[in-house]
Protein backbone atom coordinates (compact mmCIF):
# COMPACT_ATOMS: atom_id res chain seq x y z
CA UNK A 1 0.00 0.00 0.00
CA UNK A 2 1.03 3.58 -0.74
CA UNK A 3 2.61 5.13 2.37
CA UNK A 4 1.21 8.81 1.75
CA UNK A 5 -1.63 9.66 -0.92
CA UNK A 6 -3.09 13.76 -1.84
CA UNK A 7 -6.01 14.47 -0.65
CA UNK A 8 -7.62 14.45 -4.10
CA UNK A 9 -6.48 10.90 -4.45
CA UNK A 10 -8.21 10.17 -1.15
CA UNK A 11 -11.46 11.30 -2.23
CA UNK A 12 -11.39 8.78 -5.64
CA UNK A 13 -10.29 5.96 -3.51
CA UNK A 14 -13.44 6.27 -1.29
CA UNK A 15 -15.31 6.58 -4.56
CA UNK A 16 -13.39 3.52 -5.65
CA UNK A 17 -14.06 1.85 -2.56
CA UNK A 18 -17.92 1.89 -2.45
CA UNK A 19 -18.24 -0.10 -5.47
CA UNK A 20 -20.31 -3.25 -5.68
CA UNK A 21 -17.02 -4.85 -7.15
CA UNK A 22 -13.91 -5.75 -5.73
CA UNK A 23 -12.04 -2.95 -7.29
CA UNK A 24 -7.84 -2.32 -7.04
CA UNK A 25 -5.29 -0.04 -8.16
CA UNK A 26 -2.05 -1.40 -9.86
CA UNK A 27 1.09 1.34 -10.22
CA UNK A 28 2.87 0.76 -13.22
CA UNK A 29 5.11 -1.46 -12.15
CA UNK A 30 2.38 -3.64 -10.77
CA UNK A 31 2.53 -2.66 -7.35
CA UNK A 32 -0.45 -2.65 -5.02
CA UNK A 33 -1.48 1.01 -4.16
CA UNK A 34 -5.13 0.57 -3.11
CA UNK A 35 -7.66 -2.66 -2.70
CA UNK A 36 -10.95 -2.43 -1.43
CA UNK A 37 -12.13 -4.98 0.83
CA UNK A 38 -13.31 -8.03 -1.36
CA UNK A 39 -10.04 -7.36 -3.67
CA UNK A 40 -7.83 -7.87 -0.76
CA UNK A 41 -9.77 -11.00 -0.27
CA UNK A 42 -9.16 -12.30 -3.73
CA UNK A 43 -5.71 -11.08 -4.36
CA UNK A 44 -4.75 -12.94 -0.88
CA UNK A 45 -6.15 -16.20 -1.72
CA UNK A 46 -4.33 -19.00 -3.08
CA UNK A 47 -1.57 -18.37 -6.09
CA UNK A 48 -0.64 -14.70 -4.75
CA UNK A 49 2.28 -13.82 -6.09
CA UNK A 50 4.86 -10.69 -4.07
CA UNK A 51 3.14 -7.76 -2.52
CA UNK A 52 0.17 -9.35 -2.46
CA UNK A 53 -0.89 -9.29 -6.37
CA UNK A 54 -1.18 -12.52 -8.29
CA UNK A 55 1.04 -13.62 -10.70
CA UNK A 56 -1.75 -13.98 -13.51
CA UNK A 57 -2.50 -10.30 -12.60
CA UNK A 58 0.69 -8.69 -12.60
CA UNK A 59 1.50 -10.06 -16.02
CA UNK A 60 -1.88 -8.85 -17.42
CA UNK A 61 -1.36 -5.74 -15.67
CA UNK A 62 2.39 -5.52 -16.94
CA UNK A 63 1.26 -6.72 -20.92
CA UNK A 64 -1.74 -3.59 -21.17
CA UNK A 65 -0.81 -1.79 -24.59
CA UNK A 66 1.04 1.59 -23.99
CA UNK A 67 -0.50 3.38 -27.21
CA UNK A 68 -3.65 4.14 -25.75
CA UNK A 69 -6.03 0.95 -27.30
CA UNK A 70 -8.28 -0.26 -25.66
CA UNK A 71 -7.97 -3.28 -23.05
CA UNK A 72 -9.65 -5.99 -23.25
CA UNK A 73 -10.99 -8.68 -20.77
CA UNK A 74 -8.71 -10.98 -18.32
CA UNK A 75 -10.36 -13.96 -17.49
CA UNK A 76 -8.68 -16.45 -14.94
CA UNK A 77 -10.15 -19.39 -12.97
CA UNK A 78 -9.29 -18.90 -9.33
CA UNK A 79 -8.68 -22.21 -6.89
CA UNK A 80 -11.35 -21.61 -4.92
CA UNK A 81 -13.57 -18.23 -6.47
CA UNK A 82 -13.88 -19.97 -9.55
CA UNK A 83 -13.91 -18.25 -13.09
CA UNK A 84 -13.26 -14.19 -12.40
CA UNK A 85 -13.41 -11.37 -14.63
CA UNK A 86 -10.42 -8.60 -14.45
CA UNK A 87 -11.75 -5.70 -16.20
CA UNK A 88 -8.78 -2.39 -16.68
CA UNK A 89 -8.72 0.85 -16.97
CA UNK A 90 -5.84 2.09 -17.59
CA UNK A 91 -4.79 5.89 -15.93
CA UNK A 92 -2.80 8.64 -17.43
CA UNK A 93 0.36 7.82 -15.00
CA UNK A 94 0.92 4.29 -16.03
CA UNK A 95 -1.21 2.78 -12.95
CA UNK A 96 -4.96 0.91 -13.59
CA UNK A 97 -8.04 0.34 -11.95
CA UNK A 98 -8.67 -3.40 -12.02
CA UNK A 99 -12.36 -4.30 -11.54
CA UNK A 100 -13.06 -8.31 -10.50
CA UNK A 101 -16.65 -9.84 -11.63
CA UNK A 102 -17.08 -13.16 -9.73
CA UNK A 103 -19.44 -15.70 -10.11
CA UNK A 104 -22.50 -15.51 -8.06
CA UNK A 105 -22.76 -15.78 -4.66
CA UNK A 106 -19.17 -13.85 -4.47
CA UNK A 107 -19.36 -10.52 -4.20
CA UNK A 108 -18.35 -10.17 -0.71
CA UNK A 109 -15.24 -12.07 -1.40
CA UNK A 110 -15.29 -13.46 2.36
CA UNK A 111 -14.82 -10.10 4.28
CA UNK A 112 -13.69 -11.52 7.44
CA UNK A 113 -10.36 -11.24 8.19
CA UNK A 114 -8.38 -14.77 8.11
CA UNK A 115 -8.82 -16.90 10.27
CA UNK A 116 -12.61 -16.43 11.09
CA UNK A 117 -15.35 -18.18 10.17
CA UNK A 118 -15.39 -16.97 6.75
CA UNK A 119 -11.59 -17.36 5.19
CA UNK A 120 -10.23 -18.71 2.23
CA UNK A 121 -8.36 -21.52 4.03
CA UNK A 122 -11.75 -22.96 5.55
CA UNK A 123 -13.22 -23.14 2.03
CA UNK A 124 -10.48 -24.63 1.07
CA UNK A 125 -10.61 -27.38 3.68
CA UNK A 126 -14.43 -27.56 3.64
CA UNK A 127 -13.81 -28.56 -0.11
CA UNK A 128 -11.42 -31.32 0.64
CA UNK A 129 -13.58 -33.09 3.07
CA UNK A 130 -16.86 -33.23 0.61
CA UNK A 131 -14.60 -34.19 -2.17
CA UNK A 132 -13.11 -37.25 -0.04
CA UNK A 133 -15.71 -39.81 -0.55
CA UNK A 134 -18.35 -40.60 -3.76
CA UNK A 135 -20.93 -41.95 -1.13
CA UNK A 136 -23.92 -39.96 -1.13
CA UNK A 137 -24.77 -40.49 2.44
CA UNK A 138 -21.39 -39.73 3.92
CA UNK A 139 -21.52 -36.46 1.72
CA UNK A 140 -24.18 -35.56 3.50
CA UNK A 141 -23.29 -36.22 6.79
CA UNK A 142 -20.14 -33.69 5.75
CA UNK A 143 -22.32 -30.63 4.68
CA UNK A 144 -24.26 -31.05 7.97
CA UNK A 145 -21.38 -31.49 9.79
CA UNK A 146 -18.96 -29.25 8.75
CA UNK A 147 -21.95 -26.49 8.74
CA UNK A 148 -22.67 -26.98 12.06
CA UNK A 149 -19.82 -26.71 13.73
CA UNK A 150 -18.36 -23.74 10.97
CA UNK A 151 -21.42 -21.65 10.08
CA UNK A 152 -24.40 -22.01 12.21
CA UNK A 153 -25.59 -23.89 15.51
CA UNK A 154 -27.72 -26.64 13.76
CA UNK A 155 -27.62 -27.85 10.07
CA UNK A 156 -30.04 -29.83 8.12
CA UNK A 157 -29.44 -30.87 4.49
CA UNK A 158 -32.78 -32.00 2.51
CA UNK A 159 -31.98 -34.51 -0.63
CA UNK A 160 -34.68 -34.22 -3.47
CA UNK A 161 -37.33 -36.12 -2.52
CA UNK A 162 -40.24 -38.04 -4.24
CA UNK A 163 -43.64 -36.14 -3.60
CA UNK A 164 -43.88 -35.25 0.37
CA UNK A 165 -41.46 -37.41 1.32
CA UNK A 166 -38.22 -36.07 2.49
CA UNK A 167 -34.49 -37.29 3.17
CA UNK A 168 -33.04 -34.96 5.87
CA UNK A 169 -29.72 -35.31 7.54
CA UNK A 170 -29.59 -33.20 10.35
CA UNK A 171 -26.72 -32.07 12.86
CA UNK A 172 -26.19 -29.88 16.06
CA UNK A 173 -22.45 -28.15 16.79
CA UNK A 174 -20.42 -30.45 17.62
CA UNK A 175 -22.91 -33.74 17.49
CA UNK A 176 -23.21 -36.64 14.57
CA UNK A 177 -25.73 -36.51 11.52
CA UNK A 178 -28.76 -38.21 12.34
CA UNK A 179 -30.83 -39.30 8.77
CA UNK A 180 -34.58 -38.87 8.94
CA UNK A 181 -37.35 -39.42 6.08
CA UNK A 182 -40.80 -38.27 6.75
CA UNK A 183 -43.50 -36.27 4.94
CA UNK A 184 -43.99 -32.82 5.02
CA UNK A 185 -44.46 -29.66 2.73
CA UNK A 186 -41.14 -27.64 1.90
CA UNK A 187 -43.67 -24.67 1.30
CA UNK A 188 -43.88 -24.75 5.17
CA UNK A 189 -40.44 -23.04 5.15
CA UNK A 190 -40.01 -19.53 2.99
CA UNK A 191 -37.73 -20.49 0.28
CA UNK A 192 -36.77 -23.85 0.70
CA UNK A 193 -39.53 -25.41 -1.72
CA UNK A 194 -37.73 -23.35 -4.49
CA UNK A 195 -34.15 -23.79 -3.07
CA UNK A 196 -35.01 -27.45 -3.72
CA UNK A 197 -35.55 -26.67 -6.93
CA UNK A 198 -31.98 -24.70 -7.47
CA UNK A 199 -33.53 -21.55 -7.47
CA UNK A 200 -31.44 -18.40 -5.93
CA UNK A 201 -31.97 -17.86 -1.98
CA UNK A 202 -33.98 -15.54 -0.32
CA UNK A 203 -32.62 -13.67 2.40
CA UNK A 204 -32.63 -14.81 5.58
CA UNK A 205 -34.05 -11.92 7.13
CA UNK A 206 -36.95 -12.90 5.08
CA UNK A 207 -37.56 -15.89 6.91
CA UNK A 208 -39.66 -15.87 10.28
CA UNK A 209 -37.57 -17.81 12.86
CA UNK A 210 -40.68 -18.89 15.30
CA UNK A 211 -42.34 -19.75 12.31
CA UNK A 212 -40.14 -22.41 11.41
CA UNK A 213 -42.08 -26.01 11.34
CA UNK A 214 -41.12 -28.74 14.07
CA UNK A 215 -39.90 -31.33 11.41
CA UNK A 216 -36.84 -29.10 10.39
CA UNK A 217 -35.37 -28.16 14.14
CA UNK A 218 -33.16 -31.31 15.09
CA UNK A 219 -33.94 -32.89 18.24
CA UNK A 220 -32.54 -30.97 21.30
CA UNK A 221 -31.72 -27.58 19.49
CA UNK A 222 -34.49 -25.59 21.52
CA UNK A 223 -35.99 -22.45 19.89
CA UNK A 224 -34.71 -21.14 16.80
CA UNK A 225 -33.18 -17.62 16.07
CA UNK A 226 -32.03 -17.14 13.10
CA UNK A 227 -32.58 -19.18 9.79
CA UNK A 228 -30.99 -19.60 6.83
CA UNK A 229 -32.16 -21.59 3.11
CA UNK A 230 -29.44 -21.81 0.42
CA UNK A 231 -29.82 -24.14 -2.64
CA UNK A 232 -27.57 -27.15 -3.49
CA UNK A 233 -26.70 -26.38 -7.30
CA UNK A 234 -26.01 -30.05 -9.18
CA UNK A 235 -24.90 -30.92 -12.22
CA UNK A 236 -27.74 -29.48 -14.45
CA UNK A 237 -30.17 -30.26 -11.37
CA UNK A 238 -30.73 -29.33 -7.96
CA UNK A 239 -28.67 -31.38 -5.58
CA UNK A 240 -31.25 -30.47 -2.53
CA UNK A 241 -30.98 -27.58 -0.33
CA UNK A 242 -28.83 -26.25 3.01
CA UNK A 243 -30.89 -24.81 5.73
CA UNK A 244 -28.62 -23.12 8.34
CA UNK A 245 -30.04 -22.47 12.22
CA UNK A 246 -29.00 -20.46 14.85
CA UNK A 247 -29.94 -20.12 18.50
CA UNK A 248 -31.65 -16.71 19.61
CA UNK A 249 -28.17 -15.75 21.04
CA UNK A 250 -25.65 -16.50 18.51
CA UNK A 251 -27.04 -13.40 16.23
CA UNK A 252 -28.68 -13.08 12.85
CA UNK A 253 -26.46 -14.24 9.87
CA UNK A 254 -24.60 -11.79 8.00
CA UNK A 255 -24.46 -10.15 4.59
CA UNK A 256 -21.20 -12.35 4.14
CA UNK A 257 -21.98 -15.29 6.05
CA UNK A 258 -24.74 -15.48 3.80
CA UNK A 259 -22.06 -15.49 0.67
CA UNK A 260 -19.90 -17.54 2.19
CA UNK A 261 -22.50 -20.08 3.02
CA UNK A 262 -23.85 -19.90 -0.46
CA UNK A 263 -20.21 -20.55 -1.84
CA UNK A 264 -19.95 -23.83 0.31
CA UNK A 265 -23.69 -24.78 -0.56
CA UNK A 266 -21.91 -24.79 -4.09
CA UNK A 267 -19.36 -27.01 -3.31
CA UNK A 268 -21.55 -29.25 -1.20
CA UNK A 269 -24.09 -29.86 -4.35
CA UNK A 270 -21.21 -30.90 -6.32
CA UNK A 271 -19.69 -33.21 -3.93
CA UNK A 272 -23.35 -35.02 -3.43
CA UNK A 273 -23.99 -34.78 -7.68
CA UNK A 274 -21.29 -36.38 -8.15
CA UNK A 275 -21.98 -38.87 -5.46
CA UNK A 276 -24.88 -39.82 -6.66
CA UNK A 277 -23.91 -39.98 -10.52
CA UNK A 278 -21.24 -42.30 -9.32
CA UNK A 279 -23.77 -44.48 -7.41
CA UNK A 280 -26.57 -44.46 -10.07
CA UNK A 281 -23.19 -45.93 -12.59
CA UNK A 282 -22.01 -47.93 -9.99
CA UNK A 283 -25.89 -49.56 -9.52
CA UNK A 284 -25.91 -49.76 -13.26
CA UNK A 285 -22.22 -51.41 -13.73
CA UNK A 286 -23.31 -54.26 -11.12
CA UNK A 287 -26.75 -54.82 -12.71
CA UNK A 288 -25.23 -55.59 -15.77
CA UNK A 289 -22.10 -57.36 -13.74
CA UNK A 290 -24.75 -59.74 -12.71
CA UNK A 291 -26.14 -61.05 -16.09
CA UNK A 292 -22.26 -61.59 -17.11
CA UNK A 293 -20.75 -63.35 -14.53
CA UNK A 294 -20.77 -66.89 -14.86
CA UNK A 295 -23.68 -69.40 -12.96
CA UNK A 296 -23.53 -70.77 -10.07
CA UNK A 297 -23.21 -74.72 -10.75
CA UNK A 298 -24.87 -77.38 -8.46
CA UNK A 299 -26.01 -80.98 -8.54
CA UNK A 300 -28.87 -81.43 -11.62
CA UNK A 301 -30.92 -84.12 -13.15
CA UNK A 302 -28.54 -86.55 -11.54
CA UNK A 303 -25.21 -84.82 -12.58
CA UNK A 304 -22.89 -82.87 -10.84
CA UNK A 305 -21.85 -79.96 -12.32
CA UNK A 306 -19.24 -77.71 -10.93
CA UNK A 307 -17.03 -74.07 -12.89
CA UNK A 308 -14.68 -71.69 -11.80
CA UNK A 309 -13.35 -68.42 -13.70
CA UNK A 310 -10.76 -66.56 -13.01
CA UNK A 311 -10.26 -63.59 -15.10
CA UNK A 312 -7.11 -62.34 -16.87
CA UNK A 313 -6.65 -59.13 -14.90
CA UNK A 314 -7.18 -60.22 -10.88
CA UNK A 315 -9.41 -57.15 -10.24
CA UNK A 316 -12.01 -57.73 -12.57
CA UNK A 317 -14.79 -60.13 -12.20
CA UNK A 318 -15.29 -60.76 -16.11
CA UNK A 319 -13.80 -61.77 -19.49
CA UNK A 320 -14.05 -63.15 -22.26
CA UNK A 321 -14.30 -67.07 -21.05
CA UNK A 322 -17.80 -68.34 -19.88
CA UNK A 323 -20.10 -71.27 -18.86
CA UNK A 324 -23.29 -72.10 -19.07
CA UNK A 325 -25.56 -74.86 -18.14
CA UNK A 326 -29.10 -74.76 -19.20
CA UNK A 327 -31.30 -77.53 -17.76
CA UNK A 328 -33.47 -79.93 -19.48
CA UNK A 329 -36.80 -78.11 -20.49
CA UNK A 330 -38.66 -82.29 -19.64
CA UNK A 331 -37.90 -84.83 -17.17
CA UNK A 332 -35.34 -86.92 -19.21
CA UNK A 333 -34.24 -84.37 -21.45
CA UNK A 334 -30.95 -83.69 -22.41
CA UNK A 335 -29.22 -80.66 -20.23
CA UNK A 336 -27.16 -78.09 -22.22
CA UNK A 337 -23.75 -77.08 -20.91
CA UNK A 338 -21.24 -75.47 -22.49
CA UNK A 339 -18.11 -73.42 -22.13
CA UNK A 340 -16.15 -71.00 -24.60
CA UNK A 341 -13.97 -68.09 -25.19
CA UNK A 342 -13.95 -64.88 -27.06
CA UNK A 343 -11.02 -63.26 -28.45
CA UNK A 344 -10.06 -60.51 -26.28
CA UNK A 345 -9.70 -60.10 -22.74
CA UNK A 346 -11.94 -57.01 -20.37
CA UNK A 347 -15.15 -55.55 -20.96
CA UNK A 348 -15.45 -55.34 -24.99
CA UNK A 349 -14.73 -59.44 -24.59
CA UNK A 350 -17.30 -60.11 -21.78
CA UNK A 351 -19.93 -57.84 -23.68
CA UNK A 352 -19.49 -60.31 -26.35
CA UNK A 353 -19.63 -63.21 -24.12
CA UNK A 354 -23.01 -62.02 -23.01
CA UNK A 355 -24.07 -61.63 -26.92
CA UNK A 356 -23.10 -65.08 -27.06
CA UNK A 357 -24.37 -66.51 -24.11
CA UNK A 358 -27.80 -64.89 -25.08
CA UNK A 359 -27.80 -66.27 -28.87
CA UNK A 360 -26.95 -69.56 -27.62
CA UNK A 361 -29.77 -69.19 -24.92
CA UNK A 362 -32.59 -68.28 -28.18
CA UNK A 363 -31.13 -71.54 -29.57
CA UNK A 364 -31.67 -74.02 -26.96
CA UNK A 365 -35.30 -75.40 -28.52
CA UNK A 366 -32.39 -76.74 -31.44
CA UNK A 367 -29.98 -77.41 -28.73
CA UNK A 368 -30.27 -81.07 -30.29
CA UNK A 369 -28.64 -80.57 -33.44
CA UNK A 370 -24.91 -79.11 -32.04
CA UNK A 371 -23.96 -78.74 -36.03
CA UNK A 372 -26.70 -76.43 -36.83
CA UNK A 373 -26.77 -74.61 -33.27
CA UNK A 374 -22.72 -73.93 -34.09
CA UNK A 375 -24.03 -72.71 -37.58
CA UNK A 376 -26.72 -70.21 -37.09
CA UNK A 377 -24.20 -68.69 -34.26
CA UNK A 378 -21.65 -68.86 -36.68
CA UNK A 379 -23.70 -66.88 -38.76
CA UNK A 380 -25.07 -64.48 -36.20
CA UNK A 381 -21.40 -63.46 -35.75
CA UNK A 382 -20.30 -62.81 -38.77
CA UNK A 383 -23.59 -60.33 -39.65
CA UNK A 384 -22.50 -58.34 -36.54
CA UNK A 385 -20.60 -55.23 -36.54
CA UNK A 386 -18.14 -56.18 -34.74
CA UNK A 387 -14.41 -58.88 -35.72
CA UNK A 388 -14.46 -60.70 -32.80
CA UNK A 389 -14.70 -64.58 -33.17
CA UNK A 390 -15.35 -67.57 -30.46
CA UNK A 391 -14.26 -70.79 -29.44
CA UNK A 392 -16.53 -73.07 -27.78
CA UNK A 393 -17.53 -76.91 -26.59
CA UNK A 394 -21.29 -77.85 -26.54
CA UNK A 395 -22.00 -80.62 -23.76
CA UNK A 396 -25.44 -82.39 -24.09
CA UNK A 397 -26.08 -84.07 -20.43
CA UNK A 398 -28.27 -87.22 -19.83
CA UNK A 399 -28.33 -89.45 -16.93
CA UNK A 400 -28.73 -92.92 -18.27
CA UNK A 401 -29.40 -95.60 -14.93
CA UNK A 402 -26.14 -95.36 -12.76
CA UNK A 403 -24.44 -93.91 -15.69
CA UNK A 404 -24.23 -90.23 -17.38
CA UNK A 405 -24.13 -89.86 -21.42
CA UNK A 406 -22.48 -87.14 -22.62
CA UNK A 407 -22.34 -85.95 -26.65
CA UNK A 408 -19.28 -83.48 -27.17
CA UNK A 409 -18.80 -80.77 -30.19
CA UNK A 410 -15.80 -78.52 -30.17
CA UNK A 411 -15.73 -75.38 -32.31
CA UNK A 412 -12.22 -74.33 -32.44
CA UNK A 413 -12.01 -75.13 -29.03
CA UNK A 414 -9.19 -77.19 -26.65
CA UNK A 415 -10.72 -81.19 -26.87
CA UNK A 416 -12.60 -81.99 -23.08
CA UNK A 417 -10.63 -84.67 -20.94
CA UNK A 418 -12.46 -87.39 -19.43
CA UNK A 419 -11.55 -88.61 -16.05
CA UNK A 420 -11.86 -92.31 -15.32
CA UNK A 421 -12.42 -94.05 -12.15
CA UNK A 422 -8.69 -96.16 -12.48
CA UNK A 423 -7.23 -92.64 -12.94
CA UNK A 424 -6.60 -93.14 -16.45
CA UNK A 425 -7.14 -89.70 -18.29
CA UNK A 426 -8.14 -89.56 -21.40
CA UNK A 427 -8.99 -86.58 -24.29
CA UNK A 428 -12.39 -86.38 -26.49
CA UNK A 429 -12.31 -86.84 -30.20
CA UNK A 430 -14.57 -84.13 -30.77
CA UNK A 431 -12.86 -81.38 -33.23
CA UNK A 432 -14.43 -78.04 -35.31
CA UNK A 433 -13.65 -75.21 -36.43
CA UNK A 434 -13.72 -71.65 -34.74
CA UNK A 435 -17.36 -69.77 -35.45
CA UNK A 436 -17.31 -66.17 -36.12
CA UNK A 437 -14.73 -66.65 -39.09
CA UNK A 438 -15.80 -68.71 -41.57
CA UNK A 439 -19.41 -69.21 -43.83
CA UNK A 440 -19.77 -72.49 -42.43
CA UNK A 441 -18.63 -73.99 -39.06
CA UNK A 442 -18.13 -77.73 -38.98
CA UNK A 443 -17.94 -79.60 -36.32
CA UNK A 444 -17.24 -83.88 -35.07
CA UNK A 445 -19.16 -84.59 -32.39
CA UNK A 446 -18.09 -87.63 -30.00
CA UNK A 447 -20.16 -89.35 -27.33
CA UNK A 448 -18.69 -90.15 -23.83
CA UNK A 449 -19.59 -92.36 -21.27
CA UNK A 450 -19.28 -91.66 -18.02
CA UNK A 451 -19.39 -94.60 -14.69
CA UNK A 452 -19.98 -93.35 -11.62
CA UNK A 453 -17.28 -91.33 -10.14
CA UNK A 454 -15.97 -90.46 -13.28
CA UNK A 455 -15.31 -86.67 -14.81
CA UNK A 456 -15.61 -84.95 -18.01
CA UNK A 457 -13.20 -81.92 -17.75
CA UNK A 458 -13.91 -78.64 -20.24
CA UNK A 459 -11.16 -76.08 -19.96
CA UNK A 460 -10.34 -72.78 -22.03
CA UNK A 461 -6.74 -72.50 -23.44
CA UNK A 462 -5.71 -69.63 -20.53
CA UNK A 463 -5.02 -73.29 -18.50
CA UNK A 464 -2.84 -75.15 -20.70
CA UNK A 465 -1.33 -71.67 -21.90
CA UNK A 466 -0.52 -70.80 -18.13
CA UNK A 467 3.02 -68.88 -17.80
CA UNK A 468 4.98 -69.70 -14.86
CA UNK A 469 6.91 -72.10 -13.16
CA UNK A 470 10.97 -72.59 -12.38
CA UNK A 471 11.62 -69.59 -15.02
CA UNK A 472 8.30 -67.83 -15.46
CA UNK A 473 7.59 -68.20 -19.34
CA UNK A 474 7.23 -72.65 -19.14
CA UNK A 475 3.51 -72.78 -20.50
CA UNK A 476 1.55 -75.27 -17.95
CA UNK A 477 0.48 -77.56 -20.72
CA UNK A 478 -1.65 -80.50 -21.42
CA UNK A 479 0.80 -82.89 -20.12
CA UNK A 480 0.37 -81.58 -16.83
CA UNK A 481 -3.21 -81.04 -17.12
CA UNK A 482 -3.37 -84.95 -17.93
CA UNK A 483 -0.89 -85.39 -14.68
CA UNK A 484 -3.63 -83.21 -12.29
CA UNK A 485 -6.54 -84.67 -13.40
CA UNK A 486 -5.01 -87.89 -13.08
CA UNK A 487 -4.61 -87.48 -9.53
CA UNK A 488 -8.80 -86.58 -8.97
CA UNK A 489 -10.14 -89.71 -10.20
CA UNK A 490 -13.19 -90.61 -8.00
CA UNK A 491 -13.16 -86.61 -6.63
CA UNK A 492 -16.15 -84.42 -6.67
CA UNK A 493 -17.25 -81.93 -9.48
CA UNK A 494 -16.03 -79.19 -7.17
CA UNK A 495 -13.08 -80.59 -5.51
CA UNK A 496 -11.63 -80.97 -9.55
CA UNK A 497 -11.98 -77.66 -10.29
CA UNK A 498 -10.22 -76.29 -6.91
CA UNK A 499 -7.96 -78.54 -7.62
CA UNK A 500 -6.99 -77.18 -11.14
CA UNK A 501 -7.30 -73.79 -9.94
CA UNK A 502 -4.94 -74.31 -6.94
CA UNK A 503 -2.24 -75.73 -9.32
CA UNK A 504 -2.30 -72.86 -12.16
CA UNK A 505 -2.18 -70.27 -10.23
CA UNK A 506 0.77 -71.60 -8.34
CA UNK A 507 2.11 -72.54 -11.64
CA UNK A 508 1.47 -68.69 -12.48
CA UNK A 509 3.16 -67.49 -9.17
CA UNK A 510 1.18 -64.02 -9.28
CA UNK A 511 2.47 -63.27 -13.66
CA UNK A 512 0.08 -62.53 -16.03
CA UNK A 513 -2.12 -64.45 -17.58
CA UNK A 514 -5.34 -65.11 -19.75
CA UNK A 515 -8.64 -65.57 -19.04
CA UNK A 516 -9.22 -69.30 -17.76
CA UNK A 517 -12.77 -71.06 -17.01
CA UNK A 518 -13.46 -74.89 -16.23
CA UNK A 519 -16.23 -76.96 -15.80
CA UNK A 520 -16.60 -80.52 -14.93
CA UNK A 521 -19.33 -82.80 -15.93
CA UNK A 522 -19.47 -85.71 -13.03
CA UNK A 523 -21.37 -88.81 -12.43
CA UNK A 524 -22.09 -89.60 -8.78
CA UNK A 525 -20.11 -92.13 -7.10
CA UNK A 526 -22.60 -94.88 -5.92
CA UNK A 527 -24.23 -94.66 -3.02
CA UNK A 528 -24.23 -90.44 -3.66
CA UNK A 529 -27.54 -88.63 -2.15
CA UNK A 530 -28.70 -87.18 -5.27
CA UNK A 531 -31.91 -84.94 -6.43
CA UNK A 532 -33.41 -86.58 -9.73
CA UNK A 533 -36.87 -85.80 -11.11
CA UNK A 534 -37.58 -83.90 -7.47
CA UNK A 535 -37.32 -87.10 -5.52
CA UNK A 536 -34.86 -87.83 -3.16
CA UNK A 537 -33.10 -90.77 -3.89
CA UNK A 538 -29.46 -92.90 -3.77
CA UNK A 539 -27.99 -93.80 -6.87
CA UNK A 540 -27.94 -97.11 -7.87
Amino acid sequence: MASSTSPAATTEWEFLAASPYPVAVLGPDGELLHSSHGARRLLSGPGGGPAGVPHWLRRAHLGLPADGARPGTVRHTDPVAGPVEAHPTPRPDGSAAWWFILPEGCAGMLPRPAGGPCDWELLTRLSGLLLSSLNVERVLETAARQTALHLADAAVVLAPGSGRTLRLVTCLRGGDPAHVQLRADPAEVPGLAEALQGFPPVPSRWIDPDAAPQWLVPAGFGRVGSVLVTPLPGHGVSAGALVLLRAPGSGPFATEEEAFARMFAARAGAAVSAAVMYSEQAAVTDLLMRELLPPRLEHLNGVDFAGGYRASVDRDRIGGDFYDVHPAAEPGGETLALLGDVSGKGLEAAVMTGKVRNTLHALLPLADDHGRVLNLLNRALLTSHHTRFASLVLASVRREDHRVRVRLSAAGHPAPMVVRADGRVTESTTLGTIVGVLPEAGTRTDTVLLDPGEACVLFSDGITEAKGGPTGREQFGDHRLRQALAQCAGMPAEAIVERIQMLTAQWLRGGRHDDMAVMVIAAPPRGHLAVVSGQRGHTA
